[in-house]
Order: structure tokens, then sequence, then C-alpha cells
């Protein structure tokens, strides 16, 4: 695809279920608010059941934006294709819809932009959708995981790992070399338990085929809740990107990614003291959402229970501790389940 018609139209897909409906009303608003000078922007949403006035209020955000049209597509639920129940680890099964977009996607587009619905976007897009890809299939953040995780979905301990919640997909090349069905095929020989659900299934096929884009792309939230140092300490990646394209990441991000973290609540929690936590409420203001209320932090259970005990302890035993948890701990359960 040439250069001068990547910029005439952007194709955009989110996967949703009604519950996450206002949060990506609100990554939405953003996009659409910071990406004016695209002549053309496509949403493709793929939907699972979304209710009536949740579709109203999303359509609504087109009128004060004409040059964006969102397209609903239905989310195919892998359980059903497959018969096998999946690990969902994080998230709902919504989330394996995207693993589909070769075979509900229009069969024209060649290029999509794949977002999370836990993010806002702060700055044009552009310099991300017209990202020279060398040649691979995707362009994703890579991600920070130590080599156990490898371990458990048949990687080599220098292999790529990459956070899937912003994914460029050449699906030509995608739609080329099968990896629709690749992915079907991994998840049904782990009889759908896979370490980190579908985005485990992804590292597995995809990791040798993944171009490492800058972090401002995926600004996750790992980089504001550590220092560059304490974050290789927790996390024990066997590379990572350096302190300064971090720091880029968190100073001047274009995606902002609102992901899980035991040290912080997200923008849609009461309490969230992220650094952008603003800017998420900013842009819920601008949506059809603006008059919702936050939702209540979760009570009880072991997550809260841990995170409550972490926040007591002198930072350096925390990070210690969470660390053994983190890079051996997880990855053991999960090899347990496997």
């Amino acid at each position: 695809m040439s250069r001068s018609n990547l910029s005439e139209t952007m194709h955009i897909v989110y996967a949703s279920d009604d519950k996450f409906a206002e949060i990506l009303g609100v990554s939405v608003t953003s996009l659409l608010e910071n990406n004016k000078d695209m002549h053309r922007i496509v949403i493709y949403i793929l939907d699972s059941g979304i209710t009536a006035e949740n579709h109203q209020k999303l359509e609504s955000l087109c009128v004060s934006y004409p040059n964006a049209e969102i397209v609903w597509l239905p989310a195919k639920d892998i359980s059903k294709e497959l018969s096998v129940n999946v690990n969902l680890d994080r998230g709902s099964l919504s989330q394996y819809a995207r693993l589909f977009v070769s075979s509900v996607l229009p069969s024209d587009v060649e290029r999509v932009l794949y977002l999370d619905c836990d993010i806002i976007i702060a700055q044009s897009l552009r310099p991300l959708w017209t990202l020279d890809m060398q040649e691979k299939t995707i362009a994703a953040l890579m991600d920070a995981f130590s080599t156990n995780y490898r371990k458990n979905i048949a990687l080599q301990p220098d292999d790529i790992m990459f956070n899937s919640g912003v994914m460029l997909i050449d699906l030509t090349r995608w739609k080329q070399l099968h990896i629709e069905q690749k992915l079907m095929d991994f998840i049904k020989s782990r009889r759908g338990q896979i370490q980190q659900g579908d985005q485990g299934a992804l590292n597995a096929i995809l990791s040798r085929d993944t171009y490492c884009f800058a972090p401002k792309f995926n600004s996750v939230t790992i980089f504001y809740d550590f220092t560059y140092k304490e974050m290789l300490r927790y996390r024990k990646p066997p590379k990572f990107y350096s302190e300064k394209q971090v720091l880029e990441a968190t100073e001047h991000p274009v995606i902002i990614h609102f992901t899980t973290s035991f040290l912080s609540e997200r923008p849609w929690i009461e309490g969230c003291q992220h650094r952008y936590v603003s800017e998420w409420m900013r842009y819920k203001a601008m949506s059809p959402w603006k008059d919702t209320p936050l939702w209540p932090p979760k009570k009880g259970g072991a997550k809260t229970a841990y995170k409550n005990l972490m926040q007591h302890l002198p930072r350096s035993w925390m990070i210690g501790i969470s660390s053994l948890l983190q890079v051996y701990g997880r990855p053991f359960y999960y090899s347990l389940k496997k």
C-alpha cells in the first residue's frame, strides 16, 4: 500500500462488550478530536452485545466529526468457534474477537490499527498509521516480561513479547500467512488454556514477525508506576527500550494505555492518580457519557488484599516481593494450567 493511499483513509478496529462501551466511547472521542487532519476515519467495532442505547451514543460522535464513520460488526465468539473454554486472564471474552480481524473486516482493507478500549489518543495517529513496518505482519510495543513467560508459549529466551493493546496490522500479509488459522490451531492445541489469553496466542504466533515501534505509541501504566530501574528490576525483561525512549513515552505520549496495575486504579474508577487521569476525564466530559458516575473500586478479594499489603511495605521490599511473583510465580502458575 502506498503512503498516499494511507493518508486518505485510516482504518481503526475496537472490540467491546456493553460493560466497556463507555470506556470505548471515551477512547473514540479522543481519537476523533486529535485526528481531524485525516481525510477519512473508518472505525470498525467488533460488537459483543453493546446495547442499542450505547450504539446510539457512539453513533452520535460522528455528527461532530464528519470525517468519521462507525461500522458495526458482530464479534465472533471463540468459545463457539472452537468449542473450547478459553482462558480470559484479564478482561472479557470480547477480547478474543480481534483474532478474527481478517475474516470479519471488508476484504479490501489492507492495513488496520487495532486499539484496546482502555486508551486515549493524545496526538495525531498519522505518524503511526503511515509507519514503515519493515515488512512485518504487525507493529506493536515490546513488552517487559521475563524469559519464564516465553517458555510457556514455546518461545525462545530472546524472542520478542509484545503488548497487543495497540497493533498496527498488515492485513494483506496476515491473510497470506494464514495467521488467523495459526492462532486457532495454537489455541486448540492448548485446549484454550493459554498464558495471558489471546495476547499469549498472538505472541506465540507473531513474536518473530513483529516490528517494535517507539513506546510513545503505547505508553502503558507500568511506565508511570515505576522508575525505569525499578521497572527492569520488577519485570526482568531480557531486552527492552532505552530509558530515553521510555521517558519520551511518558512526556510526549501519542497513545496513553491505562493498563491494569496493582499500584494504581484506572481513570474510570474512583481514586485514580495516574499522571494523565485529567486527560481521560477531559475526553469523558466531551463524550455522550459525560454525566455517568465513576466506577467504585473493587473491595475484598486476594488482589485487593495484595495491593493493600504492598502499599504498606517499604518500596524496595514491595518491588522485590512483586518481582518474585511476577518473574517466577505467575509463569509457574500458568505452566501448571498448561
